[in-house]
């Protein structure tokens, strides 16, 4: 990815889609994206896979969000209480979706505005999670669960 720029973010991929998720250090990017890995391995996702942890390359192509993991990082994930360990990953993925851990603007009921941001000049939904909120939850019921359209 020569016109990669390097971001401090995970990113797993969920059936076609990457999430790709942000946040301060310590915020649980490392946890989230170890908890949608296993949730892949339990069913209760149809696929989940590793891309990056810690450290993202991102780039815009076509009109799309791509995400490698930095190099010296490929399939390695940090483990907390445990140290960095090495977990299956993918090489590549298109982003559909940024998590953002720790979100001064998560709220309630999100307006509009906060649901969607651009990265790297790509305009993507966005998930804000407030300061202490468990995120797999919410991220599991956004991908499973359809709006209710009230």
């Amino acid at each position: 990815m020569p016109n990669a720029s390097s971001i401090h973010a995970s990113a797993v991929l969920i059936g076609a889609k990457a999430a790709l998720i942000r946040g301060s250090a310590g915020s649980g990017k490392s946890q989230l994206a170890l908890a949608l890995v296993e949730a892949g391995r339990n069913g209760a996702l149809p696929f989940a896979r590793l891309v990056a942890d810690d450290r993202a390359h991102v780039e815009a192509r076509a009109g799309r969000l791509l995400v490698r993991p930095a190099p010296s990082l490929a399939g390695l994930i940090e483990v907390r209480g445990l140290g960095i360990r090495r977990i299956d990953h993918e090489p590549v993925a298109a982003v559909g979706l940024v998590v953002d851990l720790g979100a001064a603007d998560a709220a309630r009921h999100p307006p509009v505005e906060t649901i969607e941001t651009a990265v790297e000049g790509v305009t993507l939904p966005r998930l804000a999670v407030a300061p202490g909120q468990p995120a797999l939850p919410l991220l599991l019921a956004l991908l499973k669960l359809p709006p209710a359209g009230i």
